[in-house]
């Protein structure tokens, strides 16, 4: 192949939520989107829960964080942890 030509592969990333750190070396994420109702036309929220992998334990519940996707790392997990937006408010 020419160095013209690159087969680099566009990573998927989405933004969410983490709802549960209680594994180890693993999140979970809800992502949230808004998607317009195919009849009736009003916008309705529809969300996914991702499992993550955070390598080193450091993502609590509430953070926004960013994950993309890449090879899988156990059966339900294929998703990895890049980086946090916004660390949970703590009262």
């Amino acid at each position: 192949m020419s160095e013209t030509q690159t087969t680099e592969k566009r990573q998927r990333t989405l933004i969410g939520q983490v709802v549960s750190n209680k594994m180890d070396k693993t999140v979970v994420v809800l992502v949230e989107r808004r998607v317009k109702h195919p009849l009736y036309g009003k916008i309705i929220v529809r969300s996914n829960k991702y499992k993550a992998h955070d390598e080193t334990n450091q993502y609590n519940e509430g953070d926004t964080v960013e994950i993309s996707e890449g090879r899988p790392i156990s059966r339900s997990k294929s998703w990895t942890v890049v980086r946090l937006i916004e660390a949970a408010r703590v009262i």
